[in-house]
């Protein structure tokens, strides 16, 4: 039944070529408008871990002076209150890391030395956050605590320095010193890339490459981040000083239990601290959001942004309500054919499906249209400055999405016109014939 209804549908499009072309432009228009805004929204909001943000918190802790501007807890950890979260703190998996950027040294005489932006971590970083190892491994907690002189490479970076030829076992130069690559990840970029901990930088570009945190602070490496020191601190013992922030801490916890032990944990060891005379602040402040209410607070999404997309869906509402006076207009000029298909035995029920039927066939070509339309509308966001500009792009579900969203929409502006139509009684109609 549904092809006959379909090959109606083919041949009522047929006999009006404007109006089915003008209801296909409008719902491409709606669409392709929608569909870029939304899935810049997706790109910006998404869940950066599915599978697993429900089990990674953010502690925060408070180590500034009473008189530093700001009520909230600090966002990023001293050096020693990194390392007794890492030590002490009652997690399933911790991990302590910075951003970095470094100069490399290529072996190739055809690369000359280039600045690469990488990450300085402990060990749990890769089996916290599942990040995929390619080849190889990720350092031990004992090459931590020894200062390895070792690194893990992502994909990319490994090709760039190394061509085909195998990566592991190779030695990267990094300013002065050797390190043995002992690791393959792939490109691996989480969307948004929340562990970066600043809302600049969680739209950058994937990691190239990441170092035993203990070994970059020994060498003293550049921190590619956000600094915050206060009062007498040493500028130049910056990674260990405990009056500067520069760490991000990341925990993975997977009960309700854990949590709360581990809130626990936070309160104590700030009200332990304030009585040593180290804090200044109350112990309340201390805290631990879970990673998507992290996300949240920090409103990553621009208010632009989040306009363009109710302009856009304000647009596309424009064009449903004309597709519906469109689509009324059409199928009440058919009266004489629904009053002969009646009059024939089709049903009331038979002659609303036909009508829904031809509907989805619109929306499914102005889905078509939308597509082509979102993509260039894509291509235009690219084309911005803005950090998060070059992620924009559509996965499969948002493809599928689209073309769902395009039938729905037909469908939901087609059932009055089709309940309509469907009801015009077919004697008054044939006698007037």
């Amino acid at each position: 039944m549904f092809s006959y209804y379909l090959r109606l549908a083919l041949r009522s499009m047929g006999r009006t070529p404007v109006i089915t072309a003008l209801m296909v432009i409008a719902i491409g228009l709606g669409i392709g408008a929608s569909m870029t805004m939304i899935t810049v929204l997706h790109v910006m909001s998404g869940d950066p871990l599915p599978g697993r943000s429900g089990t990674i918190f953010y502690p925060h802790l408070d180590p500034l002076p009473r008189d530093e501007p700001g009520d909230d807890a600090a966002d990023d950890f001293t050096w020693p209150d990194a390392q007794a979260l890492l030590e002490h703190a009652p997690a399933v998996h911790q991990a302590a890391m910075s951003g970095g950027s470094l100069l490399v040294r290529p072996e190739r005489k055809d690369l000359p030395p280039f600045y690469a932006d990488g990450r300085y971590t402990t060990p749990d970083f890769f089996v916290m956050f599942g990040v995929p190892l390619l080849e190889g491994s990720a350092w031990s907690a004992a090459d931590e605590a020894a200062r390895a002189r070792v690194v893990v490479l992502s994909r990319s970076f490994a090709d760039k320095l190394f061509g085909s030829a195998p990566a592991v076992g190779r030695t990267v130069r990094f300013g002065d010193t050797d390190f043995r690559v002992i690791g393959i990840v792939s490109d691996w970029q989480p969307r948004p890339m929340f562990y970066t901990g600043y809302s600049y930088s969680m739209f950058s570009g994937p990691d190239g490459f990441f170092l035993p945190l203990h070994t970059a602070v020994e060498l003293k490496s550049g921190v590619n981040g956000d600094t915050d020191c206060w009062g007498n601190a040493n500028m130049d013992a910056m990674h260990t000083d405990p009056a500067c922030t520069w760490l991000q801490v990341w925990a993975e916890l997977d009960t309700p239990a854990q949590v709360a032990a581990y809130g626990q944990f936070l309160h104590d060891y700030s009200a332990d601290q304030l009585k040593a005379g180290r804090f200044q602040r109350p112990p309340a402040k201390a805290r631990l959001d879970g990673l998507m209410p992290w996300l949240r607070a920090k409103r990553l999404v621009p208010e632009d942004v989040q306009l363009q997309l109710w302009l856009a869906l304000g647009f596309l509402a424009v064009c449903l309500t004309n597709i519906v006076c469109l689509l009324l207009a059409k199928f009440l000029r058919r009266r004489g054919e629904i009053s002969v298909r009646r009059a024939l035995g089709a049903r009331r029920r038979d002659i609303f499906l036909q009508f829904c039927v031809e509907a989805a066939l619109i929306g499914f070509s102005g889905g078509l249209l939308g597509l082509g339309l979102a993509q260039l509308g894509l291509w235009a966001v690219r084309q911005r400055p803005d950090s998060y500009a070059h992620l924009a792009s559509m996965d499969v579900p948002l493809l599928l999405g689209t073309l769902g969203l395009a039938v729905g929409a037909s469908l939901l502006a087609g059932i009055v016109p089709a309940w309509r139509a469907s009801g015009e009684a077919p004697a008054a109609q044939l006698k007037a014939e």
